[in-house]
């Protein structure tokens, strides 16, 4: 209905949109659910994937997404990995 945005703690948690990996990890999750335990809900959702993919978003906890781009950053500079996360952790 349009209300999630108003209903979550902006100051924590970052809302993102969908990435390709994000759609097909989602999409996988639901086909194991439905073929595990034949949920209807699951079935409706499957049988429309493409549109209702774009009722969902990325919630991401930004302390989360700090460390995140941390590990990548040391990674990409061959920085200490270890170092980069317990640095983004405290900030």
């Amino acid at each position: 209905d349009g209300t999630f945005p108003l209903r979550v703690n902006r100051e924590m948690v970052d809302l993102d949109p969908m990435e390709d990996e994000d759609r097909a990890w989602l999409t996988e999750r639901l086909r194991l659910h439905h073929d595990e335990t034949e949920s209807e809900l699951a079935g409706r959702l499957l049988a429309d994937i493409e549109a209702q993919l774009e009722m969902f978003v990325k919630v991401m906890p930004k302390d989360y997404k700090r460390v995140l781009e941390a590990t990548e950053r040391a990674a990409r500079t061959g920085s200490d990995v270890q170092s980069a996360v317990m640095a983004a952790a405290h900030d």
